[in-house]
């Protein structure tokens, strides 16, 4: 993979990290890396469950934002819920 490709696949996790947190209302700790890290496992998470969608640098763009939002309410359970929720 290309340097371009690469930066590319990292936008795309931070706004798919970004969406999942939105919508769980969660802010994951690490700002900015913390999107990019839940983007990544969420398109790791809805790839194995789910297989439909756009797909944008090997990323199923919907089943990454289902992963991502299961998977930051999954560190909301297991951080006790003691993150600051978006408002």
């Amino acid at each position: 993979m290309t340097v371009l490709g690469w930066i590319i696949l990292i936008i795309v996790a931070a706004i798919v990290g970004a969406i999942g947190e939105a919508i769980a209302g969660v802010k994951v700790p690490g700002g900015w890396l913390g999107s990019i890290v839940v983007g990544f496992i969420g398109a790791w998470i809805g790839a194995r469950v789910l297989h439909f969608g756009p797909v944008l640098r090997g990323i199923q763009i919907i089943p990454a934002i289902i992963g991502a939002i299961v998977f930051v309410f999954a560190l909301r359970l297991v951080m006790g819920g003691t993150r600051r929720t978006t408002a």
